[in-house]
């Protein structure tokens, strides 16, 4: 393992290698890289450049902060791995969980938050937008470390990861004893990898690469075998490496990877888009009714849900279609989830495949109440905001049973998440119907209940 050091009053780093059991106490730092250029690389340790980059002040953070607690020694990914030797990031990226895990202390440090002049909540909230939170890589890192300590921008020390495990679990959806150290095995195939799902990675590849310790596999790098291939041979690993030995069948599509058919391009985002049809290239008209219902959407502070009535064939669904692209076009953070929900099974079959491509937790356990996982995991403010499509819900006994009835007495109204930032639309035939799914209704996560707002758009025949 190779090391920094930082040498006396001039802030000059050497590299000092170690090998085997003979490795000292050292920091580790934990970032996200600027751009290329903007790094210190290996080389220009070894050639003493490298000091007018961007990065170089990440260097001297992490040097002057270990020394300030007793380490000699520190680990910086960018310049203490040679990327030119393909054997040399092969071995170091199979053994990054373990560096982590054994460092005395890992620094992680946020370049786009500040700590100065800000409130509460204001720091809240900019935390949670933190590009730190969006990578692949730092998900072990997080996870790894045992002792954990954050850092704005200006070096400022705001907080560890058990002080701030709470925010570390919403923003992250990690359970707090993976936070807190419980071993990684205890813990799904399934649930890990729906903490990778919306984390991104510069390298394809490295989507899978990233999850290496995560699953306590190994595997060598091939670098342009692609993302698929590369989420294939971890998943034959996670498979060889398990106790039982038993295939989770969630590794067969991981949360982290989304159909391009079935989304929009957004090369640097995970947002959800779950829609099976192309968008219509001759849909035209309609424009009043697509401001009306453009309108009703996101009501600031309520759960919108808009139902399109009319009599079958006059074009619900499409102008639904053109209303969802739209939205996509418009609302580019936005999750788009389209349930067919002609008959029971239709609908169950597609809350299945939402609950998988969202990477829900215990979605594929046989007396799994999927409806309401989907119902929680988007009733959750850090759920983000949503459009929620149930095309052809024309059948009103699904939604509001008759006690005694085949659906049971509660119906799917009960089912319907509520998020300050989701909507929800209906295309029905039943205009009565519509009305009724629109009504207020109790449910939700734990039961909370939210204020709704509620409209019908009835098209004309």
């Amino acid at each position: 393992m190779r090391l920094l050091e930082l040498n006396g009053e001039a802030n000059f780093f050497s590299l000092v290698e170690f090998v085997g059991c003979d490795i000292p106490c050292y920091a580790i730092l934990s970032h996200t890289w600027g751009a290329d250029g903007d790094e210190v690389t290996f080389n220009d340790l070894v050639e003493s450049t490298g000091r007018s980059k961007a990065g170089y002040r990440k260097l001297r953070f992490c040097g002057e902060q270990a020394k300030r607690d007793g380490l000699r020694y520190f680990w910086v990914d960018t310049c203490c791995i040679d990327k030119s030797s393909s054997a040399e990031l092969s071995e170091a990226i199979n053994s990054m969980f373990r560096w982590y895990q054994n460092a005395s202390k890992c620094y992680v440090f946020l370049t786009d938050f500040s700590t100065q002049g800000k409130s509460k909540e204001d720091k809240d909230a900019e935390l949670r937008k933190s590009r730190w939170f969006t990578r692949g890589w730092t998900l072990q890192e997080l996870i790894a470390s045992r002792s954990v300590e954050f850092f704005s921008q200006e070096g400022e020390r705001f907080g560890d990861k058990r002080s701030l495990e709470q925010e570390l679990h919403h923003i992250t959806g990690i359970e707090i004893r993976a936070l807190r150290g419980s071993p990684l095995s205890q813990f799904s195939v399934t649930e890990r990898m729906s903490w990778a799902a919306k984390r991104t990675t510069k390298r394809e590849e490295d989507k899978a690469y990233s999850l290496l310790g995560i699953f306590d596999v190994h595997m060598p790098l091939l670098y342009g075998e692609g993302e698929r291939n590369a989420f294939r041979r971890l998943r034959e690993e996670i498979n060889r490496y398990s106790k039982n030995n038993q295939f989770d069948k969630s590794l067969n599509h991981p949360p982290a990877l989304f159909s391009s058919a079935q989304r929009p391009e957004t090369p640097h985002t995970h947002i959800p888009w779950i829609l099976p049809f192309e968008r219509n290239p001759h849909f035209t008209g309609r424009d009043s009714e697509l401001a009306q219902l453009e309108e009703k959407l996101f009501t600031k502070g309520h759960t919108t849900k808009v139902a399109i009535t009319g009599l079958g064939g006059i074009g619900k669904t499409q102008l639904a279609l053109e209303l969802v692209y739209r939205t996509k076009d418009k609302q580019k953070h936005c999750s788009i989830i389209w349930v067919p929900a002609t008959n029971m099974e239709s609908l169950y079959q597609a809350y299945l495949e939402v609950a998988r491509q969202l990477g829900i937790p215990g979605w594929e356990e046989q007396e799994a109440d999927v409806k309401r996982l989907v119902q929680e995991y988007l009733s959750e403010d850090n759920a983000g905001q949503w459009l929620l499509v149930f095309d052809n819900a024309d059948d009103i006994d699904m939604w509001i049973a008759k006690a005694g009835s085949e659906y049971g007495s509660g119906g799917l109204i009960n089912y319907l998440p509520r998020s300050k930032r989701g909507s929800i639309i209906f295309t029905t035939r039943d205009r009565n119907g519509g009305q009724a799914r629109t009504t207020e209704c109790s449910g939700g996560a734990g039961n909370e209940r939210r204020s709704s707002h509620r409209a019908t758009t009835e098209m004309p025949s």
